[in-house]
């Protein structure tokens, strides 16, 4: 990663959590995907961005951190993500984990999922666990599901809080992942950064 002029996201932004999913079993595939990937790893112009995040977070929220669940993704742990939802179609499946052969925008350091934590470090309830495949995790639904009681409004006021920090400081939301955000554009990142292998 570093290698690749990618960054160490902790050594630069010391208040920011980490709890990388994908290096645990607390992930939909139930088992440790990235082996020996324990840090958090973005490109630099990315990582200003989260910085500006965390500094905005704690203007709103003092003690509050962002806590990171995923970020740069290299292309061959993006297989085994993709492969693991064959029993989606591709064209559902791609709402959840973006096609190796597109590549998602993690796997150019671009992309970060993440949470907000409160002083003690614990998440704030986001109304689903990280990686839920379903519309209680769409951001685009959220006003639906707070109207039918599925959702509460301190949830949704949690998401609120994590989408206005985060567009704030440059990043892009997506429509059925309230954890996971955007520096670039797919096209932008393509044209600036090599794929993360």
């Amino acid at each position: 990663m570093r290698s690749q002029g990618l960054v160490e996201v902790q050594s630069e932004i010391k208040q920011v959590l980490l709890q990388l999913k994908y290096a645990t079993v607390d992930n939909f595939m139930h088992q440790n995907v990235y082996g020996c990937l324990t840090k958090a790893f973005l490109q630099k112009e990315t990582v200003k961005k989260l910085a500006r995040a965390q500094t905005l977070l704690e203007m709103e929220k003092p003690g509050y951190h962002l806590l990171i669940y995923d970020a740069a993704r290299p292309l061959s742990k993006q297989w085994d993500l993709w492969n693991a939802l064959s029993q989606y179609p591709p064209q559902i499946r791609r709402n959840y984990v973006a096609s190796p052969q597109e590549h998602s925008i993690h796997n150019y350091g671009s992309a970060v999922d993440l949470t907000i934590a409160d002083e003690q470090g614990k998440a704030l309830d986001m109304g689903t666990p990280f990686d839920y495949f379903g519309k209680k995790a769409y951001p685009k639904a959220e006003k639906e599901l707070v109207e039918k009681g599925i959702l509460s409004k301190e949830v949704y006021l949690n998401r609120l809080l994590l989408r206005k920090v985060m567009q704030q400081a440059g990043f892009i939301p997506i429509e059925y992942e309230w954890w996971h955000f955007n520096a670039f554009s797919r096209a932008e990142a393509k044209k600036r950064f090599q794929v993360v292998q």
